[in-house]
């Protein structure tokens, strides 16, 4: 609740009475001006189309920690699908607030006060008059969230002349020099790697979006694609989706797709899943979702939530004199059908799966239970290694769990407990709190025994699944002033059993430290020093049996942006990793970043000159890069050499965008770039990007 409202005095009196409802008209008044005010004076106000997604900065704010085990483009592009489906300030639960990595508990149960007591926000600029709200953090907020009107209806049929959100973005990227995949002919197809994507959406009432894409070097023009159409709030019926979907409900123990970062810079709201429910698939990422129907409905305080998936997966099924095998060991997300074994292993395993989740909602929280049933119609068996023995094997396997929310003064209490059929539990539970206003802390305990399999998992975890693990996460931030922030956490884990690459019980922990200052309005500085120690089998050993060591991983990131004008951006970064086997010599890795951005009328213009030298693959630093909108890079900078790129945007008019980008590697010493069939020989690569945004 806001300082103002905790100061209102109490009136009995019919005289008093009715100066108190003055007073509240008068004040209801100001919040007004005051939000036309800031509509004014600011350049992107909610009456406007939301500002296009900045994924640099919220990347910076929340970077998730290098680990050699996370696709970065996966990630960022679940960031995508969060900024397509904006959250209603007026509407939105304590669970969708806090999905959006920004607010801290105090200013979540302070807007959600200030919506009881005043009703519905005017505008996104009405933050202001609550406590804890900033400038800073309205504009971290606007790429995700929007004020609209009370809207209900019963009519299952959209609305089309509504819709606010209709584009059809056309993008064409190629690598320009020619792999030896291209070269050897192996890769039949052309080497543009082309992509459409359309839709047609209006918040809280429908939503229709179609997703298409080629790789290089795949023939079919059409090799993926994804398609939904939702509905949502007709009547009781609060959600519907047909075509590809993703779920999340608890703490992603049984259904966990969407975003998440889990351990990064920002280290108290981020290690807690949000109960998002179903949400519509727009990615290009060819695994993970679902195809089919899923639908919520709410009886009284109960949303209860109904789905039903059949995909075809891509899986190595070999066939032997004719007849199909019943086995696979994996099933395979890279998308990638270019060559002929690629190509063999396109839609081979059939996978069904079925769920549901019922979750009563009360003042402070909410209680939930989740089941998923998934069924292959061949048996999963993992290859025969030691590691494996206690992975799941067969063609049916269900998963159940409960999972709670609880908000307490200025606590936040969550958890899940899940069972597979294979007898293994997950436990996952902790809390985030606001200690003062100066003070957040969290913590968070995990428990997933060896034998737990959730095929669609994705809780907090040192690992890249939740099985075979167990830790205890220590989160605090402190901001002595408004303009500095001290934030870090420590985590602490262990490893029953044996994994991939650890051939022995293993553990070890990982901790980091981070220094945010807003010098002015212009500059913000903020460094970064983080550390991983944990197991792994040592490379190139000589004796008969492989030897488990300790290794340490290491990085130091200091950053500087000052705006020199409102057309003029510069950000200065430099960024050092180690790595390091137990008994062996460091591997050192350093980069040097300098980005300018700017723009003149409808031009805007970004680039980047980078410099870097790693003494091996273990040290390479992973730097995020702008591209064309709505599109990720995240390469790895390894060898000695430079990195540019450069990016224009033009805007034709208020309906059509013109984008294009061209980013160039220069090595050192060194005679090829990439291996296998993306192998380029010589010391440079060379990659365009070109796209064209059309809005209806």
């Amino acid at each position: 609740m806001s300082e103002l409202a905790k100061k209102e005095p109490v009136f009995t009196t019919d005289f008093n009475l009715s100066l108190f409802i003055l007073y509240g008209c008068i004040r209801r008044k100001l919040l007004l001006v005051i939000s036309l005010f800031f509509l004014t004076y600011l350049t992107h106000a909610q009456t406007r189309p939301r500002p296009e997604i900045n994924l640099d900065a919220f990347v910076q704010r929340i970077f998730p920690l290098q680990q050699e085990n996370i696709n970065y483009e996966d990630l960022y592009e679940s960031l995508f699908q969060l900024y397509q489906n904006p959250i209603d300030l007026n509407t939105a639960t304590y669970e969708e607030l806090s999905s959006l990595y920004v607010l801290s508990v105090i200013q979540i149960k302070n807007l959600i006060a200030h919506r009881t007591q005043y009703g519905d926000l005017l505008s996104i600029y009405e933050l202001q008059a609550i406590t804890g709200f900033d400038l800073n953090t309205i504009q971290q907020l606007l790429p995700f969230v929007e004020v609209r009107q009370k809207f209900t209806t019963s009519a299952l049929t959209p609305d089309l002349n509504k819709a606010t959100d209709h584009y059809l973005i056309l993008r064409s990227s190629q690598t320009l020099e020619k792999s030896k995949g291209f070269i050897e002919d192996k890769y039949p197809g052309s080497p543009q790697q082309l992509y459409m994507r359309y839709r047609l959406s209006s918040p809280r009432d429908f939503q229709i979006g179609l997703t298409a894409e080629k790789d290089a070097g795949e023939k079919n023009y059409l090799d993926f694609y994804s398609f939904h159409v939702q509905l949502k709030n007709k009547g009781r019926l609060k959600n519907l989706v047909l075509g590809d979907y993703q779920v999340q409900f608890g703490q992603g123990l049984v259904l966990g797709a969407g975003f998440f970062l889990g351990k990064g810079s920002e280290a108290v709201t981020t290690i807690r899943r949000s109960n998002m429910g179903i949400r519509p698939y727009g990615s290009l990422l060819e695994g993970g979702y679902f195809r089919g129907a899923a639908a919520t409905y709410q009886i009284g305080q109960v949303d209860v939530t109904a789905f039903y998936s059949f995909t075809k997966r891509d899986a190595s099924i070999d066939e032997t004199d004719g007849e199909r095998e019943e086995y696979f060991s994996s099933i395979l997300t890279s998308g990638y059908h270019r060559t002929e074994t690629e190509l063999a292993r396109k839609n081979q395993l059939t996978e069904q799966n079925t769920g549901a989740n019922a979750t009563f909602r009360f003042r402070n929280g909410y209680i939930g239970a989740t089941l998923l049933h998934t069924q292959f119609d061949a048996i999963l068996m993992r290859r025969p290694r030691l590691y494996n023995k206690f992975e799941f094997t067969g063609k049916q396997h269900t998963v159940a769990s409960t999972n709670f929310s609880y908000t307490w003064q200025n606590f936040n209490f969550f958890g899940e407990a899940a069972r597979s059929s294979s007898g293994g539990v997950g436990l996952t539970g902790g809390w985030v709190a606001a200690l003062s206003k100066q003070v957040e802390w969290a913590m968070h305990l995990r428990y997933y025994d060896k034998n737990f399999h959730s095929f669609y998992s994705n809780a907090l975890a040192e690992g890249s699944r939740n099985i075979n693990e167990q830790g205890v996460y220590w989160g605090l931030k402190y901001s002595p002033k408004k303009n500095l922030t001290f934030s870090g956490f420590y985590d602490r884990f262990r490893f029953p059993w044996l994994k991939y690459l650890v051939d022995a019980p293993s553990r070890g922990y990982d901790y980091l430290l981070r220094a945010s200052y807003q010098i002015n309005s212009r500059a913000l500085l903020y460094a970064q020093y983080h550390a991983e120690h944990k197991g792994k089998n040592l490379p190139n050993n000589t004796t008969p049996t492989d030897i488990v060591v300790t290794i340490v991983r290491e990085n130091v990131l200091t950053n500087f942006d000052y705006r020199v004008s409102h057309n003029l951006q510069l950000q200065s970064r430099v960024q050092v990793n180690t790595f390091q086997y137990e008994g062996r010599t460091k591997s050192v890795g350093y980069a040097i970043m300098q980005d300018i951005e700017g723009s003149v009328k409808r031009l805007y213009l970004k680039g980047r000159i980078a410099y870097f030298s790693t003494d091996d693959y273990d040290s390479r630093i992973y730097a995020f890069e702008n591209t064309v909108l709505y599109a990720v890079s995240f390469p790895a900078y390894s060898g000695r050499g430079t990195r540019v790129y450069l990016i224009g945007r033009y805007a034709v008019n208020q309906h059509l965008d013109l984008w294009i980008r061209y980013a160039r590697t220069q090595l050192k010493n060194q005679n090829s770039i990439g291996s296998g069939n993306d192998l380029i020989e010589g010391n440079h690569k060379s990659d365009i990007n070109l796209q064209v945004r059309y809005k209806f």
